[in-house]
């Protein structure tokens, strides 16, 4: 999407992206390693019982459902960052996830450089159930 096509209010549906146990796994034993994200025996005995992603790997799927339905072929050049971040629910094997966006604002910056798009992601699992919410902020050439 271009800058030009933002709007406030507007929602954009993402997705569905299917979890899979091996990709926990795999994303886990190279960014966040603890045992209930890698060790499915491990996982069984924690307070989750069984094996979660990482809330990482929860937002690198966010990110890619927003690139693939929004990003790709625009102007994006980058983000100053995020406003909150909040796992509200573990993601699971076998989970199938699709992602809800808000537009809250959309401006010039200060400089007259950027278009500004300050937006909720929030990432639902099958049941309709939250497990990733957070707003941020992005730039636009």
């Amino acid at each position: 999407m271009k800058f030009t096509e933002f709007r406030v209010g507007q929602i954009i549906e993402a997705g569905p992206h299917r979890v899979d146990e091996s990709a926990i796994i795999e994303f886990a034993t190279r960014f966040d390693p603890q045992s209930f994200h890698v060790d499915k025996a491990v996982a069984a005995m924690s307070q989750w019982r069984g094996l979660i992603a990482s809330g990482f790997h929860t937002v690198c799927i966010a990110m890619r459902l927003v690139v693939d339905t929004i990003l790709r072929d625009s102007a994006s050049c980058g983000s100053p960052g995020l406003e909150y971040l909040k796992w509200t629910a573990p993601v699971r094997p076998g989970d199938t996830l699709s992602l809800k966006v808000n537009v809250l604002e959309v401006r010039q910056s200060r400089s007259g450089k950027y278009g500004v798009v300050r937006w909720q992601w929030r990432l639902f699992n099958q049941e309709n159930q939250l497990v990733l919410d957070l707003v941020a902020t992005s730039l636009f050439g």
